[in-house]
């Protein structure tokens, strides 16, 4: 009995964690290959093509299960915590998730994040990126990936992306990379 209990906490252990993310940092990996010209609606119900955004810098695309949750206002948050330090060196930044543009616009404006969110109620984008996705009901969420594009190449990816550690994981992986 208490090993099926045990086995049980774990399994609910590592869903929590897939869903709301945990603090630990990730290595994730140094790739190359074309970064997915996309686009999609922003919280303003305006259009973004990726590639527009590539041609003006390193760019960090993360994805997140769900706008304004405990995991995703994290990496959301850690990202606007660094964006100072990121726009000093050239990055853009654009967060995606299955969230249409008005909870977008309502996480943007809770936690002002100084980025563009990208609405993907459809998904195009996270298939563009071959983002795993989960299921939790109904819904369909994106699993938490980052990835860093340099002159239209994806040149970091990242398919168990931190909360918290999201943006030290991106600094390191700049500085790393020059």
């Amino acid at each position: 009995m208490k090993t099926r209990r045990l086995i049980l906490t774990l399994t609910a252990m590592s869903l929590l964690s897939s869903l709301f993310g945990t603090a630990s940092a990730s290595e994730g990996k140094m790739v190359s290959y074309p970064a997915p010209e996309v686009s999609g609606i922003n919280q303003d119900g305006k259009t973004v093509n990726f590639a527009d955004v590539y041609k003006k810098g390193p760019t960090v695309v993360f994805f997140y299960p769900k706008a304004d949750t405990p995991g995703c206002t994290k990496q959301a948050c850690s990202l606007r915590d660094a964006f100072a330090d990121l726009s000093k060196q050239g990055v853009q930044v654009l967060g995606v998730s299955f969230d249409k543009a008005d909870a977008q616009k309502a996480f943007k404006e809770k936690f002002t994040l100084p980025y563009d969110l990208i609405a993907d109620p459809e998904g195009n984008i996270v298939k563009a990126f071959k983002v795993e996705k989960m299921a939790k009901g109904l819904l369909s969420l994106a699993k938490r990936s980052c990835f860093l594009i340099k002159d239209g190449k994806v040149v970091w990816e990242d398919y168990q992306a931190a909360t918290d550690q999201q943006a030290a994981d991106i600094k390191r992986v700049l500085a790393e990379a020059k």
